[in-house]
């Protein structure tokens, strides 16, 4: 790759980090500012309602995938990536002052739920312009090794996320981070992401896109996308399975390992810290590996291992009693997800044609987010609560069992053009030889 390609990645990468780890900083703060906007009661229970909480940002994604792809697409990557970061910030600005029940009552938790709506419809655009922009900003032998760069940069984001709660669990008491400590993330988060509006001001629009002159006022419309409802729902069918065994071996994680397998907070922050250390380093790999034996590969070698791995792996976590056994079966599940994790960015972004890839990626992608990825955890504490734990392991291996049969009858995307302009090529059927 040239010089030029690699700080088109850097500078999407890096507003992509700041923007997830505004994100996720919310789900791996939540045990200690879960008590702050409710009243006191079952730790179990405070946890559902901040759970219910950042799976309400989930059902704003499709409302920001919609607006922001239809910005991508008719305005320009640039416009949407810029955008983005802005509401981004405001949110974590939010959150870092929102009031606590004891001040106001049920009004910091509407502050709080505020702050996830606008951070909902921020993500929901973020996602598929990363995604188009690092896809047809590289070369298109190293498209699945550029798109990978966009789950290295979410996993960074909680890296550092996580990094900071350890800083802040080694150097400031419990009872301090549960009252305030818990707001530093929040404002370190706006001021990374004044840092990267800054940055995405001076980034340069893709070739791909300025070259593209199809489709006038129509770019980036609903009818537009209509015309490729069969990728679309290709693209929602082929997130179920990857979103939900994500989520659940990063957001949930923590908690799990904490509140099922009891281990300290400590402990289970650092082994979801290391872990997902090791999970970064091995996106580029796997997009790489992509770009010479083709995409189906990983994907079906995903849903296989996460339809029979899932329960095993789960259970065993369950009862893992110390940091290396957790950090292990972390390992592995990290290392299925992977399959999923360093290309799905690219072959959603390689199903369109330019005028409506971005929001082709946005929507649909947002949709299986706000059923399956935003709840995840939700559902996952609501079995628990039920004293039925196990079930969510079926319901993780089942999702991904749906994915497999999609992945199965799906063609494959590697060598698809993304300077085409109607973009008429059958993508959901027929398996390419």
């Amino acid at each position: 790759m040239g010089r030029e390609q690699w700080k088109r990645i850097w500078i999407g990468s890096a507003g992509n980090m700041v923007e997830w780890y505004d994100w996720f900083v919310y789900a791996s703060f939540a045990t200690y500012f879960a008590g702050a906007f409710f009243p006191d009661g079952n730790p179990t229970a405070q946890l559902m309602n901040t759970a219910g909480i950042f799976a309400v940002g989930f059902f704003m994604r499709p409302v920001g995938g919609w607006l922001l792809g239809r910005v991508g697409d008719r305005k320009g990557r640039k416009a949407a990536l810029t955008l983005t970061v802005t509401l981004m910030s405001a949110s974590a600005v939010l959150i870092a002052v929102a009031p606590t029940y004891a001040v106001a009552g049920y009004g910091g938790a509407l502050v709080l739920l505020l702050a996830r709506l606008l951070q909902g419809l921020s993500v929901g655009g973020e996602y598929a312009a990363s995604a188009t922009y690092l896809t047809e900003a590289s070369d298109p032998k190293r498209r699945g090794f550029a798109s990978s760069f966009q789950y290295v940069s979410m996993t960074a984001g909680q890296i550092v996320g996580l990094g900071l709660l350890i800083l802040l669990q080694h150097t400031m008491s419990d009872s301090a981070l549960h009252s305030y400590g818990w707001r530093i993330p929040f404002v370190l988060g706006a001021l990374g992401a004044a840092v990267i509006f800054y940055l995405r001001r001076s980034m340069l629009e893709t070739e791909v896109y300025e070259a593209d002159d199809s489709g006038g006022e129509e770019r980036g419309t609903l009818r537009a996308l209509w015309r490729h409802k069969r990728e679309a729902f290709l693209v929602m069918a082929l997130t179920m399975g990857g979103t939900v065994a994500y989520y659940t071996y990063t957001t949930y994680l923590t908690k799990y390992l904490s509140n099922s397998a009891g281990l300290s907070k400590q402990t289970a922050t650092l082994v979801s810290f290391t872990a997902l250390i090791a999970f970064a380093c091995l996106q580029p790999l796997a997009g790489r590996l992509s770009d010479r034996i083709g995409r189906r590969p990983l994907l079906i070698g995903f849903a296989v291992g996460s339809t029979f791995l899932t329960v095993p792996i789960m259970t065993l976590l369950k009862h893992a009693d110390s940091y290396w056994p957790a950090l292990g079966l972390s390992l592995l599940a990290l290392v299925v997800v992977t399959g999923y994790t360093s290309i799905n960015a690219c072959v959603k972004a390689e199903l369109f044609p330019t005028g409506v890839r971005a929001l082709g990626v946005a929507l649909p992608y947002a949709l299986a987010n706000a059923l399956f990825g935003g709840t995840a955890e939700y559902v996952a504490l609501w079995f628990k609560n039920a004293d039925a734990e196990s079930g969510f392991f079926w319901y993780v291996a089942g999702c991904a069992a749906v994915s497999l049969v999609v992945y199965l009858s799906m063609r494959e995307t590697r060598d698809l053009d993304l300077t085409r302009m109607k973009g008429t090529e059958p993508t959901s059927l027929t398996p390419a030889s």
